[in-house]
């Protein structure tokens, strides 16, 4: 049972990560690479760090993560080499630099942050190198420090001699500030974030990896082995109450005893699994609207509940495991009731688009819906029988089963076997449905003539639809016969209006029908035409292995063979056609895949070419394809 498996190649969020711990894109860092020593070359920078320090992003990509570019006249050489030290050993460092804007004109004084990067290997693989201009956070620090030490503080960084106790104040309360994000000016909720701060730890950086889809062992898949054969059985299940339930409703009687029930023991085992099925919901995965594959319980159980929990819940009472207790009895309403069970037809309907790659599946499920229906119609029309019968004196016989009864020879005219009944009345159904009947069951009363004007107009209904659906199926399977027929003729017309000779026709012929049978008129340029060039590129690659992989290009690169894949073409030649002649203008290179060729010169054998085997340009009087057995394909 095919279903949509989602978005499940691992994507690598990182980016997007650190986007959204440093508030959005307008945050000031850069990502270098820590793989390539000495330079550890910039290969990201955010749009935060572009105005902060007046560089636009092209001047900025490439250079060295210690932003050396950035240094001015009062950059301390102590920074620097502190810059560089962490770099090279790859380790986490905060100072605060005297930085300069582009131009060298605007010096500031900025806390900056160097923190390695890992992948999923634990090897540092990028350097997160941040960012934050002290001079923009001196007025929020004003939430944090009432004491009136900010001028102080401003004359100390211009000085460069900050005391230790309060340049390490100063130096927390920066680096709280870029974990925590922008404080707000009310003074109190300053004050609750930097206690929050303080009391849990410091926020783990990412790695820099394909993020895994994480779901539990207790999280079922829903394309798994299991969930599919899962499928099925509720599948069978759904038909079986589909079939069950009208007919234990109208055929069955209500004061029947649960031991001379035939099917209490299925009917009771349906409403395990059932019930059994909403549980496994609440724990399975699904595909959201972006195509994303959900594993999380609580997601999972909000998009059930809003879902199809009610219908499925509906379905699944456990009407007949209550009987078999003997905890009711059944009754007009009670069977009514368990028709409920037919809503989980629309669960089918729902995932009907699952089975419509598979035409045999969709022609079966068709059938049955029909059948239903005619069953469905033929417990219906026994139900106004027995209306009928309640309703008028014993001494009637009008409607069809009193007939039925007369014609079967019964003494009691109301009164017949039930699988008599049942047989007769979906015999009249079918036929209705059908627009065949044959008038041996008739309708008589006034109830039952308006049902049988309902059953034609279903029956329309049923043929527009369902029959629809099965010819343009069937249409669709034969739809690749139907194509080669077509071309066939064509090719049968083309010889006939432009007087094709009959040598010429059976080789055009036995042509057409070998290429057929080798390609069923598929296209693979057709098909490729729009999948991106890396996808197309790796079908191509994997439709011609057997050309990339001759000794001639066991020395070109993987992007060159991706390259050459993507013009290659397959071709076919007959035994005993020409491929080229002397003179011919040669603006292919041909391959021999399969088969073997044959050169002549003079009407002699100078050359045989096998598999592997490639020619550019033979300077040779005739150049004849003379094959030692079959080939296949030439390219």
């Amino acid at each position: 049972m095919p279903v949509r498996k989602g978005l499940l190649a691992p994507q690598n969020n990182f980016l997007d990560t650190i986007a959204t711990r440093f508030d959005g894109s307008h945050s000031n860092f850069v990502l270098g690479n820590a793989q390539v020593p000495a330079l550890f070359p910039i290969v990201y920078c955010s749009d935060g760090f572009c105005d902060l320090t007046g560089f636009p992003r092209a001047q900025i990509m490439q250079k060295g993560s210690a932003c050396t570019f950035l240094y001015g006249p009062e950059t301390r050489e102590e920074h620097k080499l502190e810059i560089e030290r962490a770099l090279a050993k790859k380790t986490e460092h905060k100072l605060e630099v005297m930085l300069y804007k582009k131009g060298a004109t605007s010096p500031f004084w900025c806390l900056l942050d160097i923190v390695p990067i890992k992948n999923e290997k634990h090897e540092n693989v990028l350097f997160l190198v941040s960012t934050k201009e002290i001079a923009r956070t001196a007025t929020e620090d004003e939430a944090f420090d009432d004491d009136g030490d900010d001028g102080e503080l401003n004359h100390l960084e211009i000085e460069g001699c900050l005391p230790s106790n309060h340049y390490q104040r100063r130096r927390s309360r920066a680096v709280l500030y870029q974990l925590s994000g922008h404080y707000k000016q009310d003074k109190i909720k300053s004050k609750l974030k930097l206690n929050n701060n303080l009391l849990h730890r410091p926020a783990v950086m990412p790695e820099y990896k394909a993020a895994a889809i994480e779901k539990s062992r207790f999280i079922l898949s829903h394309y798994g082995v299991f969930k599919t054969c899962w499928d099925w059985l509720i599948l069978v299940g759904t038909f079986y109450v589909a079939i069950v339930v009208p007919y234990s409703a109208t055929f069955r009687d209500s004061g029947e005893s649960p031991l001379n029930n035939k099917t209490i023991i299925t009917d009771v085992i349906m409403e395990s699994i059932f019930i059994i099925d909403i549980l496994l919901n609440f724990r399975t995965t699904y595909v959201n609207k972006k195509g994303e594959v959900v594993a999380q319980p609580y997601s999972i159980a909000r998009n059930y509940l809003r879902g199809w929990f009610i219908v499925d819940l509906l379905a699944a009472l456990p009407f007949d495991l209550l009987y078999a207790c003997n905890l009711y009895s059944r009754n007009t309403l009670m069977h009514l009731l368990k028709l409920t069970r037919l809503l989980r037809l629309a669960r089918l309907l729902q995932k009907m688009d699952r089975y419509s790659q598979h035409s045999t599946i969709i022609l079966t499920l068709l059938m049955l819906f029909f059948s239903l229906v005619a069953h469905w119609m033929a417990c219906a029309w026994y139900v106004i029988a027995l209306a009928e019968i309640e309703a008028n004196p014993s001494s009637w016989d009008v409607g069809w089963l009193n007939q039925l009864s007369i014609k079967l020879g019964y003494t009691d005219i109301n009164q017949t076997d039930i699988n008599t009944a049942y047989i007769t009345a979906l015999y009249f159904t079918t036929t209705s449905l059908t627009s065949v009947g044959f008038g041996n069951v008739a309708a008589n009363t006034n109830a039952e003539k308006v049902f049988s004007i309902l059953t034609m107009l279903i029956g329309a209904l049923m043929h527009a639809a369902v029959f629809g659906n099965v010819t343009a199926i069937i249409q669709r399977m034969y739809a690749r016969r139907s194509q080669y027929h077509t071309k066939l003729r064509d090719l049968k017309d083309f010889f006939r209006l432009h007087q094709i000779s009959k040598e010429l026709k059976q080789r055009m012929t036995d042509y057409f029908q070998t290429i057929w049978s080798l390609n069923h008129g598929i296209d693979p340029n057709e098909i490729l035409r729009e999948f991106p060039d890396e996808l197309r590129g790796d079908a191509s690659m994997h439709l011609h292995k057997e050309i990339l992989s001759l000794p001639i290009f066991e020395c070109a690169p993987q992007g060159c063979l991706k390259l050459l894949s993507r013009h290659v073409r397959s071709n076919f030649c007959a035994p005993g056609e020409y491929l080229v002649h002397t003179g011919d203008a040669l603006a292919n290179i041909h391959f021999v895949c399969n088969g073997s060729m044959e050169v002549l010169q003079n009407g002699m054998v100078v050359a045989i070419l096998g598999e592997a085997c490639g020619f550019f340009l033979i300077q040779l009087s005739t150049c004849c394809c003379n094959f030692i057995f079959k080939v296949r394909e030439l390219s």
